[in-house]
């Protein structure tokens, strides 16, 4: 997932950064449900991928986690799995988006036994939905987002 969407409107950083700032806007509730949209709790979902703890085995499961981290700020999450030729500086973040669920439309390729895939989503905000195709591939055995598309 990218950031356009947090860049199209007014963009102010978030006064923390990293997984520390993730884990301490997400631990405040006890036993939430990951942002995801996988009936899971985040800790032992997108959470697992946050802290370092364990690696997205899918595409999708990459992607999923990519929009937990917008949804908790997790600006070193992103940039960590933002592959090197596309990866922007940094991740503004929009203080006043609020995601409010994802949908995934679908997927190709991205199992754990390719080196490249495709996620078709679409994620809603208050106020609206971007729907977006993102690209994936593999660098150093892991997943990383490339770039998306866009879709109407």
């Amino acid at each position: 997932m990218s950031s356009r969407r947090s860049s199209s409107r007014a963009r102010s950083k978030s006064s923390s950064k990293g997984s520390s700032t993730a884990s301490s806007q997400v631990s405040s509730s006890v036993a939430r449900t990951c942002p995801c949209g996988l009936p899971e709790v985040y800790e032992s979902c997108c959470g697992r991928y946050h802290s370092g703890s364990a690696a997205a085995p899918t595409a999708e499961a990459l992607m999923r986690s990519r929009y937990s981290a917008f949804v908790v700020r997790d600006e070193g999450y992103l940039l960590r799995t933002w592959h090197p030729r596309t990866r922007p500086a940094e991740v503004s973040f929009d203080t006043t988006m609020r995601w409010t669920g994802l949908q995934v439309l679908d997927t190709h390729d991205g199992s754990p036994f390719h080196t490249t895939g495709t996620v078709t989503f679409r994620a809603s905000f208050r106020g609206g939905a971007m729907h977006e195709r993102s690209r994936f591939e593999r660098v150093d055995g892991a997943w990383v987002y490339v770039d998306g598309e866009f879709l109407a």
